[in-house]
């Protein structure tokens, strides 16, 4: 009698396991790139040749959301300031601690993959951008 109360209580488990909706217990899904009015800042990774927008989703100048597009080609305008022509969506997104793939560069609709978890923006590994000494 116990072993069969176990099999159903057991089977009754396995049962709601396979019905419960999962996005309790998955990972945060991603927000859409922010407006353009949060951005705080902009960087070039000469080295992985992205663009990078950092923005501040709170509006308080913390960077909390950062993009990174692969960059096509650069150039500089006649005023000497830098000129980058990007893929239309970003490669790499960091939010949450967290940094996504997206290799469709399709724009953050769902299938966006995490690439690390426990990870935090690192702006000071990138050297500012100067011209004639002054900055981008």
């Amino acid at each position: 009698m116990m072993k069969r109360l176990r099999e159903a209580l057991l089977l009754a488990v396995i049962g709601l396991a396979l019905v419960i909706p999962r996005s309790g217990w998955a990972k945060e899904g991603l927000p859409a790139e922010p407006d353009e009015n949060l951005k705080v800042d902009e960087l070039y990774d000469h080295e992985a040749r992205l663009y990078l927008q950092l923005f501040s989703l709170k509006g308080d100048g913390v960077v909390d959301y950062v993009t990174g597009r692969s960059v096509l080609e650069h150039t500089r305008s006649n005023y000497g300031n830098p000129v980058y022509y990007t893929e239309p969506y970003p490669l790499f997104y960091w939010w949450n601690h967290t940094m996504w793939n997206d290799p469709e560069r399709d724009g953050v609709n769902g299938n966006e993959k995490v690439y690390q978890e426990n990870i935090d923006f690192d702006r000071s590994r990138y050297k500012p951008c100067l011209f004639n000494g002054q900055p981008c």
